[in-house]
């Protein structure tokens, strides 16, 4: 029976300290990720107005997206020999994105806001992207421009869908 104490070790060819440095990226990027989704849900929830279902149907599309990349992220953190986000805490440290948390915001605004969100979660994304090419992280590097990929198509969309005329 191993030691209640005993640390998780996944073996890895990468040096320690790029492991830890792209764990480090990674876990921002989850923290976002999540940040990011719970967003998008509450304004999925919270939308209104003339648009409300092409908006409504959009906007749980787009959360279901950043949801599904949330597992692939942690799960790339423990295969460099790290462990992941533990709890909601640990997210609200991380996070960069910042939460709304308005009693009502125009769905104008929270297409803009989405956006803006989305286009930051790219600008992180490619700046993790330069750590893990430096760790020599082939896995990551390849996955990480799928999800930059995504995250620039749900600000294209909600750039559109926010066009006047």
């Amino acid at each position: 029976m191993a030691e209640p104490n005993a640390k998780l070790k996944t073996p890895t060819d990468l040096k320690s300290n790029d492991a830890k440095s792209v764990a480090e990226a990674l876990n921002g990027i989850l923290a976002d990720s999540y940040a990011l989704y719970l967003k998008t849900k509450n304004f999925h929830w919270h939308v209104s107005g003339p648009h409300f279902r092409d908006y409504h149907l959009m906007l749980d599309e787009q959360a279901a997206q950043i949801l599904a990349t949330t597992d692939a992220i942690a799960e790339r953190v423990r295969k460099t020999g790290n462990t992941t986000l533990r709890s909601i805490g640990d997210i609200a440290r991380r996070q960069t994105i910042k939460d709304n948390d308005a009693e009502f915001v125009s769905a104008e605004d929270m297409l803009a806001e989405l956006r803006e969100d989305n286009l930051k979660l790219v600008e992180i994304l490619r700046e993790a992207k330069e750590i893990i090419d430096e760790a020599k992280d082939n896995a990551t590097s390849g996955v990480i421009d799928d999800w930059t990929d995504q995250a620039e198509e749900r600000a294209w969309f909600l750039f559109e869908t926010s066009r006047k005329g």
